[in-house]
Formats: C-alpha cells, sequence, structure tokens
C-alpha cells in the first residue's frame, strides 16, 4: 500500500477527523474508502457504457417509429398551429 499527501482545508480537516472518529476510523482510511468507491463506480459505468455502445439490438419496432420520423405519430407533430 502506499502514502499519498494531500492538502487540505482546516475546516475541511477538522471535520473529517470528527467524521472519522464518529464512524470508527481514521481519515486516512476514511480517504482511502471514498477513493475506492469513486473507482468502482466509475468501472461499473464505463461497463454499462461500453455494453450499451456495442449492444447491435434495434430499440424501434418495425410497426412504429420515433416522432418526427414519418410513424403515425409524425404527421400530427410535424402540422404548424394555427395562425
Amino acid at each position: 500500500m502506499k502514502n499519498l499527501t494531500i492538502t487540505v482545508d482546516d475546516g475541511v480537516l477538522e471535520w473529517a477527523r470528527i467524521e472519522a472518529a464518529r464512524r470508527g476510523t481514521s481519515v486516512s482510511r476514511m480517504v482511502g474508502d471514498f477513493l475506492a468507491e469513486m473507482q468502482r463506480r466509475e468501472d461499473a459505468y464505463e461497463r454499462a457504457y461500453l455494453a450499451w455502445r456495442t449492444d447491435e439490438r434495434t430499440w424501434r419496432s418495425g410497426a412504429a417509429q420515433a416522432p418526427g420520423r414519418g410513424g403515425p405519430r409524425g404527421a400530427a407533430l410535424s402540422r404548424k398551429a394555427p395562425a
């Protein structure tokens, strides 16, 4: 495990010390856990995004088209309001 030096405002450090004591842990452990959680979330997001990008399914059925593209609702949406 590597050490990390960070710079924070005095008020932030005071809050972090109190919060760590309340949780029964250290500021160092709290920061490490926070960074690990950010990494897990980012990795999960990246996996979901890549899965979505590589998904070859089509989201339109043959009967219904997106509005404004000639489907059943397309004509109604393209009409101009009366003057």
